[in-house]
């Protein structure tokens, strides 16, 4: 049942112990918060920019391509979650959208240009990003239903706490490694947000070591408690 302290401030954060004191509340948002970043503080801060400085794109142009991420949200964010859904489990999807997004960034930052059709790049990217909404999932399934709310705010909470806080650092690195010049070349963004990659590389690692929590998880644990009860 649903406990509820009938008065008092230990009732109001009880929710809150409970969420931030399960290990793995913290493994989604940080994996959220990695496999986000590429998109948020890449694309949407610094996206056009490179694009015009690093490629040489008119800002239209730039715009558009830098515009497919999110269209790539529109779709990968539903899509994922069905294809979780059906085979009833959440970290094979983050692995495997995490790995593409790890290919496409690195593609974007260090592979040929031309190579593949105009907004290929940033379609693939923004769909497999959209992985990193399981763990919104996965943390409402791994705490108490009756704390599912609390769960989302706090994935939200750490997640855009990565935003927040990294996007300035990047935008720091980036000034540090052009000198402080506007004109700055591919070789810049390159150093500046290879970070990038080692970023998405630990929530992989991270997601290797998230208990599962999809339908098919839970129905194996039920199976396995009926028959120690048999």
């Amino acid at each position: 049942e649903f406990e509820q302290s009938s008065h008092g401030w230990k009732g109001a954060i009880k929710p809150f112990s409970v969420v931030f004191r399960n290990p793995q509340s913290i493994l989604c948002g940080l994996i959220a918060g990695l496999l986000f970043i590429p998109t948020t503080i890449f694309d949407m801060i610094w996206g056009v920019r490179y694009l015009q400085e690093a490629h040489g794109l008119d800002y239209a142009a730039a715009v558009m391509r830098s515009a497919a991420v999110p269209f790539g949200w529109i779709i990968g964010c539903p899509l994922l979650g069905f294809i979780s859904d059906r085979m009833g489990r959440r970290k094979p999807v983050v692995i495997g959208g995490a790995v593409v997004l790890l290919g496409c960034l690195a593609w974007i930052l260090f592979g040929p240009t031309g190579g593949l059709p105009r907004y290929t790049l940033g379609l693939l990217a923004g769909m497999a990003s959209g992985a990193a909404m399981l763990p919104y999932t996965v943390i409402k399934e791994a705490n108490p239903p009756q704390y599912g709310g609390t769960a989302t705010g706090v994935i939200n909470f750490l997640n855009f706490t990565f935003s927040a806080l990294l996007g300035p650092v990047f935008g720091w690195l980036l000034l540090r490694v052009s000198t402080g010049s506007t004109q700055r070349e591919l070789g810049h963004y390159q150093t500046a947000f290879a970070p990038l990659l080692f970023g998405v590389a630990v929530a992989i690692v991270l997601t290797f070591l998230l208990k599962e929590t999809g339908p098919a998880a839970r129905g194996s644990s039920e199976q396995v408690r009926g028959r120690v009860r048999e």
